[in-house]
């Protein structure tokens, strides 16, 4: 999740295309295809199961470990309290995780345009339309078609969730968590987490090489002349990505978490609107996103095309959607009476969801800053129509480096981007961890 969207493709392309380093070099394959459904469906699960992780991580340490002690202390397996316990209570976050995964390979772009080949993909379908046959009609068309599948996602997981309680967090003492130390269950997980570790790291790596690499394929020497090409001609467009994430972040983190104690917490006119509008912005393709942008705010006195608020104000309200969710799956977990007793006491709405629930939503808080940094940071799709002369960002300039067959200087610009990112998050689990562990410890 901390890298470019281009990345899982790019060392595809370079270990196991045509000329790959394993392909061709190792095993002696020649003329290996890669383009089509089953290596795209590969990258897709490696580049977008890290968003489950988060959205479920974030529940989990929510969740009162005490109930699945209670489980253990009458004798129940660690199988048995998974499966009637820890899955039943986590049904929220699975069934969020489902509906973001589901939506984001749907509306995806920059893996398909990459590694689609003959396999014919909605987002590059549309986006085909509207850059090479300027058909602006038809290719709206077909991205706005990808609507009906993400919000009929979205309709059987608000069900499921809205008839149930999750409750576990109620205000009173909570049980320590017991770390599952049993070698049967330890040794094999750490296995499969190994090896997909190893994989995921061989990728990576790939890409590191190559940025070193003066031409892959011919020539191995090593060389820095790949960031020389990216610093004196790309130092704009990190500038720009830096800056333009960085002012997006916090404003769709909060939003997400005050629309999801809006919509957990509080009856209104309009809530349900409100839910499925949280959920709009990530089910729309990311292509029809920007066009909509364009055309919306391309005349006066709404004229912000080829400005920085346009592009801050994509950024926002297309990572919006993962803030509500992982914010309502905290919610949902967490007694309203301990935000009731703060009412009681006196505090006013404003002053209990800063002080009460904000810091019980640590977690979820903290998944959506690194959610909606990184999305900001290697969105695609969403941007591409957007950027101008003024405004430039790192991914489309790893696009079209790729598009252009110069893969060092485009596996440079991935390198730059994944530093940035990597060094972001640091500086945001600090913030978040030190801004708000004393005053949740004082909540559980």
């Amino acid at each position: 999740i901390l890298s470019p969207p281009f990345v899982n493709s790019l060392a595809v392309m370079l270990l196991f295309g045509r000329s790959g380093l394993i392909t061709k070099n190792l095993l002696h394959i020649r003329g290996n295809n890669i383009y089509g459904f089953s290596w795209l469906s590969i990258v897709q699960i490696l580049s977008l199961f890290p968003l489950a992780y988060l959205n479920l991580k974030g529940m989990l340490e929510t969740l009162d470990s005490s109930v699945e002690n209670a489980g253990r202390t009458l004798g129940a397996s660690r199988l048995k309290v998974f499966l009637s316990v820890t899955l039943p209570l986590s049904l929220p976050g699975f069934l969020s995780s489902f509906l973001i995964i589901f939506a984001k390979s749907l509306c995806d772009f920059g893996n398909p345009q990459v590694l689609a080949g003959d396999y014919s993909v909605l987002s590059v379908s549309a986006y085909l339309q509207i850059v090479g046959l300027f058909d602006l009609k038809t290719g709206s068309f077909i991205a706005l078609s990808i609507l009906l599948p993400c919000m009929l996602a979205y309709l059987i997981q608000n069900y499921w969730v809205s008839k149930r309680s999750f409750v576990t967090v109620t205000g009173k003492a909570a049980g320590t968590v017991e770390l599952i130390g049993e070698k049967k269950i330890v040794v094999p997980l750490f296995i499969v987490l190994l090896l997909l570790t190893l994989f995921t790291l061989l990728m990576y790596g790939t890409v590191v090489y190559v940025s070193f690499v003066k031409t892959w394929g011919v020539d191995w020497s090593m060389t820095l002349d790949s960031y020389q090409f990216i610093l004196k001609r790309g130092a704009r467009a990190m500038r720009d990505t830096l800056l333009l994430s960085s002012v997006a972040t916090p404003l769709s983190a909060l939003l997400g978490m005050v629309i999801a104690f809006l919509l957990v917490r509080k009856r209104f006119f309009g809530k349900r609107l409100m839910a499925a509008a949280s959920i709009l912005p990530f089910a729309v393709p990311g292509i029809a996103l920007g066009i909509g942008y364009v055309a919306a705010f391309n005349t006066r006195p709404l004229q912000l095309t080829g400005t920085a608020l346009i592009i801050i104000v994509a950024m926002v309200f297309r990572t919006l959607s993962i803030g509500v969710e992982t914010g309502s799956n905290s919610l949902r977990q967490v007694d309203p009476s301990i935000e009731e007793a703060s009412v009681i006491l006196g505090a006013g709405n404003a002053k209990t969801f800063f002080s009460v629930s904000l810091p019980i939503m640590k977690s979820a808080l903290f998944s959506g800053l690194l959610n909606s940094f990184i999305r900001s940071m290697t969105s695609v799709s969403a941007v591409i129509f957007l950027v101008s002369v003024n405004w430039n960002l790192l991914t489309v300039n790893i696009l079209s480096e790729i598009e252009s067959n110069r893969l060092g200087a485009a596996s440079a610009y991935c390198v730059a981007l994944m530093v940035m990112v990597v060094l972001a998050v640091g500086v945001l689990e600090f913030i978040v961890n030190g801004l708000f562990a004393r005053r949740r410890r004082s909540y559980e």
